[in-house]
């Protein structure tokens, strides 16, 4: 109510404007004033204006606050338009200025985004910046269309111009079908659009084929370098999901021009599925050697214990006797039997060395050694960093001599051997039949390879041509340096290093002097000396439900008995028209939205509940199964589905009743779960604690159990970057400054990022016990007497943070901004890359950080509380994906990493659309006078509206679009 009293307050010039009219239409004149000064246009209707609005100008003139009829004012209405533009110095617009909108946007801000709303917004505040007043919706649209439709025959135009005449011939030729496998003839762009096999020999070498075929059209290098990322993936869209036959009816500079597009983004895809098929490729030969070798010595690698005290022993009684024989002095001491395990330790271990050698090389040189020069031949490896030059004239040199048949290099060759590791030296580095020191071929390059891979993982060693794995200092800001003071402020940072370290280390001081005064009254909590330090820290008693809660869910069972899933999805549906975000990813679309809306529904809850297509029954609305993979293809893109869950996320957050759920709600919790999954692609890996193949999902719940992001993962990649991602990049309203993790998803670099981005890590450490603190201040002396026993020696090295301060702000803010991914941003900041200073900076200060959180966590058993009750919504949240996602065992029953985004995505927007339904149904229930102030502060804090006891998402799947749930 401020700001709507703030915002429609007539001034005194306009309140003077006002009294010139007629008592009687004071107050439309009045709505239609302030309505314009607010917005720079006029209501459509002035029913569109807030009834608050219009209660608080009728106050302000002492008139009542009834509008009248538009009809009956339509002349009057027209007039006083004009008055208003007049007064306000505008105009109407001329097909001139229609003209003139629609290149601004043609150049402008259709190259920006194609998002219509988005557009729309631009197109009205540009002509209030010009003063004038907005051409009617319908006229809006057509200029908006006129926009885009001139950007594209710009974009195709220049796109044909840049292309050759050989590269028009073979990006045509994708199109046409060819009979290679001596199969049925198919085209060439159909071989393109697959994903990567499994790891292995097969899979690298159709990987590289695709390539090779993409390099073979000779696009030019800086043919795309003015488009927006935005919209080469739109055109990669359309050629994703339209057949061959379809391109092929297109005009010549629209299918050129789509192709094109879709084989650049292609490219760089294969690129980086080439570099993770390489990684795990490595990692496959080295895991599977020393599983096959520990197999096979495993009793001989018994390892005897306390050799130190042996020694110790053993040499005392030496220097005591010098002249004794070894019986006499030796074994007393330790026995014969003991001095023999240590020999067959020893031996076995040196054993086990050359034996795991000797299996990495035979795998290597008969197997996997096949695709190497292919490999190395194909890729671009550089690196800006001069500590790794060695590593890539390591790669030169192993590429020249690929095709010999030297076993080892010539005697006057240049061999780098700085990254040889030790188990290695003896192998690579030998003796010829002169006597002389030479390299072995075969050693030399599984060293170089294993060192390549290292690199490669913390992004030393990058790949020209690829997106993930691309030059590091790409994924910065390119204009930082520029627009420095922008970045520092949407931080909310201080601009000197100073400021910053002042408060954080103040912040110390202050958290650690208040958990050493209260200790000895906090009884949870006590620190011993153990292992050198040991926190010792008393569970939580659990909290039994509240009685009102279970009465609760009872009355909304027998209130909406077994009600379909499928209706809730359709209720939501009609509610928030989310599925007016899913549309043809093509330029046209051929169905209206009516015959549109239960096919689209129909899609999101076969494949939402794993049950599949073919089961959904659509025969009310005469959709066959053909129809319903049609619609799947067509309007179902990963970015849709996205912003159809945030529609319903935003559409729960509004509907909320603040009485109930509170006035709103900062906090979310993060966790993932694991889905089995088919293992013929990249991201399906195999996860011993699951004992089978699958890919993670991580989710993003918030305390009310709302989950405002998801994201698809192989259980291999870091949980830290996931959680920043869903932080930052949620399409939702919702702003987050607390996040609760469990100990996966925590470190101290991802510490110091979430205080640079500017919302708290609060995770439930399950290794507590072995937590440090560090000290704000050098100096042996500190009052902190009663933490000594978990309290670092050093302090924190604020000089490095001071020197890398910048760097710092300069990743998070790549981070906030989205100039690179989050997980490939994290690949340079690994213990692997310890030397690389930001890192080592990051470090310090996520130290720093944690500190803080820990002697919070340590002195307040509400905040223990409170992050083990956000970690408990996010546990409910995953057994609701067992009751949702319940077909087919809840197993991904395909190879295509987009089929598994999908259904995780239709999965993520099922379980909020029933989250929707149920909040409206519970808000129902206590809305009625026996629920008036019975539930308790503690009953609020339990309540849920993720339930599904009245819930029956199984049957058959009829849709009735006209039958409503009464809510």
């Amino acid at each position: 109510m401020d700001e709507i009293d703030e915002s429609w307050s007539l001034s005194l010039s306009e309140r003077e404007l006002v009294a010139t009219k007629s008592i009687a239409n004071r107050l439309e004149f009045a709505v239609l004033l302030a309505f314009f000064r607010r917005t720079g246009r006029f209501p459509r209707s002035l029913t569109e204006v807030d009834a608050a609005a219009i209660t608080t100008l009728a106050q302000q003139l002492n008139v009542g606050a009834t509008l009248r009829d538009n009809r009956a004012l339509d002349r009057t209405i027209k007039r006083y338009r004009s008055e208003i533009r007049a007064a306000f110095g505008f105009r109407t617009a001329t097909v001139a200025d229609a003209d003139e909108l629609t290149t601004w946007l043609s150049n402008t801000a259709v190259p920006q985004n194609r998002n219509f709303e988005a557009l729309n917004e631009l197109l009205h505040a540009e002509c209030r910046k010009r003063q004038i007043e907005p051409p009617a919706p319908e006229r809006c649209e057509r200029i908006i269309n006129a926009a885009v439709h001139a950007r594209e025959e710009q974009l195709y135009t220049a796109t044909l111009a840049s292309l050759s005449a050989t590269s028009r011939e073979r990006l045509d030729a994708l199109l046409e079908p060819v009979n290679d496998q001596g199969d049925a003839p198919r085209a060439r762009i159909i071989a393109l659009r697959s994903d990567a096999g499994p790891i292995g020999v097969k899979s690298i070498r159709d990987e590289l084929s695709k390539l090779e075929m993409i390099r073979r059209l000779e696009l030019p290098d800086n043919l795309f370098a003015d488009v927006h990322p935005h919209e080469l993936e739109l055109y990669r869209q359309r050629v994703a999901v339209e057949d061959p036959f379809e391109l092929r009816r297109h005009p010549e500079t629209t299918r050129l021009t789509w192709l094109a597009a879709f084989t650049f983004l292609r490219g760089r895809t294969i690129t980086d599925m080439l570099v993770d098929l390489f990684i795990d490729m490595v990692h496959r030969i080295n895991a599977k050697a020393e599983r096959r070798v520990s197999n096979v010595l495993l009793d001989d690698l018994k390892r005897v214990t306390g050799k130190t005290n042996m020694l110790y022993r053993i040499a005392t009684a030496a220097i005591a006797n010098p002249s004794g024989t070894v019986c006499d002095v030796v074994f007393p001491v330790v026995g014969e039997a003991t001095l023999q395990a240590l020999v067959k330790e020893w031996k076995a271990t040196d054993c086990f060395r050359s034996t795991l050698r000797t299996c990495i090389r035979s795998s290597y040189q008969s197997h996997y050694r096949q695709v190497i020069p292919q490999l190395l031949k194909i890729l671009n490896f550089r690196s800006n960093n001069e500590s790794h030059q060695p590593v890539i004239r390591a790669l030169e040199l192993i590429t020249r001599y690929m095709g010999t048949k030297l076993r080892s290099f010539p005697s006057g060759e240049d061999v780098p051997l700085d990254f040889v590791p030790p188990l290695w030296r003896d192998a690579v580095v030998g003796e010829d039949s002169d006597g002389r020191p030479c390299v072995d071929r075969i050693a030399y390059e599984i060293t170089v390879l294993n060192a390549l891979r290292d690199q490669l993982r913390c992004k030393e060693v990058w790949v020209a041509g690829a997106d993930r794995f691309r030059n590091p200092d790409d994924d910065v800001p390119a204009d930082f340096e520029q627009q420095r003071d922008v970045y520092y402020d949407a931080l909310h940072l201080p601009l000197g290093p100073e400021d910053f370290i002042t408060g954080l280390r103040e912040e110390m001081r202050t958290e650690l002097q208040r958990l050493n005064d209260d200790l000895p009254r906090n009884s949870a909590v006590t620190f011993s000396n153990k292992d050198g330090g040991w926190i010792h820290l008393t569970p939580l008693d659990a909290q039994s439900e509240p009685q009102n809660i279970a009465a609760l869910k009872d009355e909304v069972g027998r209130e909406w008995s077994m009600t379909n899933l499928l209706d809730m999805v359709k209720e939501a549906d009609l509610r928030l028209n989310f599925t007016d975000a899913l549309h043809s990813v093509t330029s046209h679309e051929n169905f209206a939205r009516d015959v549109l809306r239960p096919r689209l529904l129909l899609c999101v809850y076969g494949i939402g509940t794993n049950t599949g297509l073919q089961r959904m029954n659509a025969s009310g609305h005469g959709a066959t199964y053909k129809d319903l993979v049609y619609t799947r293809r067509r309007y179902f893109s990963t970015d849709q589905v996205r912003n159809a869950v945030a529609i319903v996320a935003n559409g729960t957050l509004h509907v909320r009743n603040p009485a109930i759920w509170g006035h709103g709600t900062n906090a979310c919790a993060a966790d993932s779960k694991h889905f089995g999954a088919w293992n013929q692609n990249l991201t399906t890996q195999w996860h011993m604690r699951y004992g089978g193949p699958g890919i993670m999902i991580y989710w993003h719940v918030e305390r009310k159990s709302l989950c405002i992001h998801s994201q698809l993962k192989s259980p291999s990649s870091s949980e830290v970057a996931s959680m920043i991602e869903g932080v930052i990049h949620h399409l939702t309203e919702m702003v987050v400054d607390r996040q609760y993790v469990d100990s996966h998803g925590q470190s101290e670099v991802a510490f110091a990022f979430c205080r640079l981005l500017g919302f708290q890590l609060l995770p439930r450490l399950k290794a507590i016990h072995k937590q440090k603190l560090y000290r704000p201040d050098a100096g042996k002396d500190h009052p902190y007497q009663r933490l000594d026993h978990v309290l670092v020696a050093r302090s924190i090295d604020w000089e490095l943070i001071r020197q890398q301060y910048d760097q710092m702000i300069k990743y998070a803010t790549a981070l906030r901004i989205g100039t690179a991914q989050t997980e490939a941003i994290f690949r340079r900041f690994t213990k692997s890359n310890i030397q690389h200073p930001t890192y080592r900076a990051l470090a310090e200060l996520g130290r720093a950080v944690k500190t803080v959180f820990l002697c919070r966590y340590l002195h307040s058993e509400t905040l223990r509380r409170e992050i083990h009750e956000g970690l408990n919504v996010i546990e409910r949240w995953n057994g609701a994906n067992d009751f949702v996602f319940f077909a087919k065992r809840g197993e991904l029953a395909s190879n295509r990493s987009e089929d598994h985004e999908l259904s995780m995505l239709c999965l993520h927007l099922l379980q909020n659309c029933m989250v929707y339904i149920n909040t409206l149904m519970l808000q129902r229930i206590l809305e009625r006078p026996h629920w008036a102030g019975r539930l308790t502060k503690e009953d609020l804090r339990a309540l849920t509206p993720l339930i599904w006891e009245h819930v029956n998402p199984y049957g058959r799947y009829e849709l009735d679009m006209e039958s409503r749930l009464v809510i």
